[in-house]
């Protein structure tokens, strides 16, 4: 009776998790075979029965372009100047706002705002902040008597007017989630801390950051994630440019498939892309999980 019970909660369980599955099944795993299918090909974008198996010849050529090593440059110098800030500063503002004070929902809804309007909206209206003539940034270095800067129209400052944009953007999530790991931290320890003559930054540098390990962990790994991904910035401040200053190797791969229609070749830094952000998730959580024991 015992053995039939458990059958029929186990196909109970399976039949309830089936169309989630068959959703990863159809819009995940199909298209993720799919693109490394492509790769193996010369594929005609407009007329697939015309596409040439090429094998790795995709994964040849690409590896021997310039043009591949210098966006893993760019995207590197993105990933290095938007995640290690982002985390930081979004920590130290999740520790002001967990004091309460007048005001403390306004203010948390002023960060939380921009993460969840869109990317393509709001890059927009900071294109006109970035403005060399007439934007915000311009203005303030202005009145403070600072050289002006030419933001998304400048090789040398393209990148960091996207990284700003981007800490901006992302800084909301960030907070929301480094305040739910602090509420999940027993006030005692603190407390217990304090007693023992602990001062604040021991306090947090002893108790706080060693219980916030798992909630950093995922921060950094979303955060990380996203950065190697993003395209929507880009493709709106500044198309890549100017010179191909910020050519990302997802705008690369836009580039190659839907100006150039270069489709196995996109495919093939398609899958090259995977394996740098599943290589790179698995270190961190390696790194993170030896520093936490």
């Amino acid at each position: 009776m015992t053995g039939k019970r458990t059958r029929l909660e186990a196909f109970q369980a399976y039949l309830y998790l089936s169309p989630s599955a068959l959703i990863f099944l159809a819009f995940t795993l199909l298209p993720a075979f799919y693109v490394l299918y492509i790769g193996l090909f010369n594929w005609n974008f407009l007329n697939t029965s015309m596409s040439k198996f090429v094998g790795f010849s995709n994964y040849t050529a690409l590896l021997k372009s310039p043009e591949l090593w210098h966006s893993l440059i760019a995207t590197f110098y993105f990933v290095l100047g938007s995640v290690p800030v982002g985390i930081f500063a979004a920590l130290f503002i999740a520790l002001l706002l967990m004091r309460p004070f007048r005001g403390l929902g306004l203010v948390r809804l002023m960060f939380f705002a921009p993460y969840v309007t869109p990317v393509v909206s709001t890059s927009i209206v900071w294109l006109w902040l970035f403005n060399p003539q007439f934007g915000l940034f311009n203005a303030i270095l202005h009145f403070l008597h600072l050289p002006q800067i030419g933001w998304v129209q400048s090789a040398r400052w393209a990148m960091p007017s996207v990284i700003l944009y981007t800490l901006w953007h992302t800084m909301g999530f960030n907070i929301i989630i480094f305040m739910a790991g602090l509420t999940t931290i027993p006030s005692e320890l603190g407390e217990v801390a304090r007693i023992d003559g602990a001062s604040a930054w021991q306090e947090f540098w002893h108790v706080t950051w060693p219980l916030l390990t798992p909630t950093t962990l995922f921060v950094t790994v979303i955060n990380t994630i996203g950065a190697l991904q993003a395209f929507t910035q880009f493709f709106t401040l500044t198309n890549g440019g100017p010179a191909g200053s910020t050519t990302t190797a997802s705008f690369l791969l836009f580039q190659q498939a839907f100006v150039f229609y270069h489709t196995g070749y996109a495919a093939a830094l398609a899958v090259l892309l995977f394996i740098i952000i599943a290589a790179l998730t698995l270190v961190q959580m390696r790194v993170s999980r030896s520093e936490a024991y």
